[in-house]
């Protein structure tokens, strides 16, 4: 059953308990063995990937299976409803109208002295996208993922995401893939994957940004390649965490509750109230609705052991709590979500009003759905056009304007013993120069 404190000393050292779930001891023990994948493919490329998919996918894959045919995908159209294909095609345009308002510009500015500054954007030549498989299929985070790096005008975008039964790749993420503009796409999953993104393979090219969500494996597959290339974040398990006051409706509550609790058996649904009676009856709701759940053993353990209810003394305390939590996706369930967004600092993404189910914001609002999780919040912002770009800072200096600095960059150079640096701007203006 979902728990409920009212003890405001339990509420710190429970939100850090839930925020730190993916730290404890197993987890840093799967390490040694991401280490070793990542090493065997980085020097046998093809091979080891084959290797590890057949030992932890169970699918034993010949060189030539790696990449999706042309003639799969094709046929992946006729295997999906019209329905859902007409739903990718509603949310690949939200998601991409979103994000071509976010393109950042390359800018020059001319000031005095004939000083040019400015800086200049341009995209990664390759990106590798992956897409997790397991217990569920996702041609959302296909979209979430494919879309802006498209945007931002990447050349080569790669995809990998695990192979299903028979080898076979779900036909909505073929489908979401070739709506979002992806059409490289291989079939292998866990940190094997992660790994010929990051070296390369003889099959699978080398990427620069390696962004999607995955399991434990994945995330610290990315976390020790970064360097080698640039990721977009480390997604843990997802979490909800819900502000409400007494007009919130509790079946709304624990449907969005449970909606995050699905995913998996790691994921947090919180919930922090100022009034009694609504805490009371979300937990009697999310009784209800699982009883009959199609995931329910999945559900209920993130319920038992990640799900919380808290009575708090305002909506200010509530906020309070809220930041320093830092969640991945906030609602706002309360008669005046503007107000009390002024208090909140740190959040993944903000959903305002009862009308607004954090499955909004899954599946087509536009805003990305990859968000930063475990507290990371605090310092880290969605997946969105500029995970895909990179800056170069523009300078231009006149001879007049270099004249009229170089005594202070000279003493600067030469307060840090770096004489060469004082010289390479004197030698400018001497005689014999």
């Amino acid at each position: 059953m979902l728990r409920i404190i009212t003890q405001q000393a339990d509420v710190v050292s429970e939100l850090q308990r839930i925020c730190e779930r993916t730290h404890d001891e197993q987890v840093f023990n799967k390490e040694a063995t991401v280490r070793e994948v990542l090493l065997s493919v980085k020097n046998q490329g093809d091979k080891a990937v084959l290797h590890y998919t057949a030992e932890f996918d169970h699918q034993t894959l010949e060189p030539g299976e790696l990449r999706v045919k042309g003639s799969e995908m094709d046929v992946a159209y006729q295997q999906i409803s019209k329905d859902l294909l007409a739903s990718i095609k509603l949310a690949c345009e939200r998601i991409e109208a979103f994000h071509r308002q976010r393109v950042p510009k390359t800018w020059v500015h001319f000031g005095e002295d004939e000083v040019v500054l400015g800086k200049r954007y341009t995209p990664v030549d390759r990106a590798g996208l992956y897409i997790p498989g397991g217990r569920a299929c996702y041609p959302s985070t296909v979209l979430m993922n494919a879309i802006p790096a498209k945007v931002a005008g990447v050349p080569r975008i790669v995809m990998v995401t695990p192979p299903g039964r028979d080898k076979v790749i779900n036909p909505a993420v073929l489908v979401a893939a070739q709506e979002a503009g992806v059409a490289e796409i291989y079939r292998i999953g866990g940190s094997q994957a992660i790994a010929a993104l990051a070296y390369g393979t003889e099959t699978i090219p080398k990427v620069d940004v390696i962004t999607g969500p995955g399991n434990i494996y994945v995330t610290l597959a990315k976390k020790l390649v970064y360097g080698t290339v640039g990721i977009d974040s480390l997604a843990g398990p997802s979490e909800v965490l819900i502000i409400a006051d007494e007009t919130a409706n509790p079946k709304h509550v624990a449907a969005d509750m449970l909606a995050q609790a699905e995913h998996d058996p790691m994921a947090a649904a919180i919930l922090l109230t100022t009034d009694t009676g609504l805490a009371k009856k979300v937990q009697l709701e999310v009784d209800r609705q699982l009883v009959d759940h199609p995931r329910r053993i999945d559900t209920e353990k993130a319920i038992a052991h990640y799900g919380l209810v808290v009575i708090v003394e305002s909506l200010e305390a509530a906020a309070e709590f809220s930041n320093m939590f830092a969640p991945e996706h906030l609602e706002l369930e309360v008669k005046d979500p503007w107000s009390l967004i002024e208090h909140i600092r740190h959040a993944g993404a903000i959903f305002l009003g009862d009308s607004t189910p954090e499955a909004v914001g899954d599946y087509l609002a536009g805003p990305n759905h990859t968000l930063p999780t475990s507290g990371a919040a605090r310092y880290a912002s969605a997946l969105c056009v500029e995970t895909f770009l990179k800056h170069s800072s523009i300078i231009q200096y006149s001879r007049g304007a270099l004249a009229k600095v170089a005594s202070a960059i000279s003493t600067l150079a030469m307060a840090e013993g770096l004489p060469s640096h004082a010289d390479s701007v004197r030698i400018r203006f001497d005689a014999d120069g």
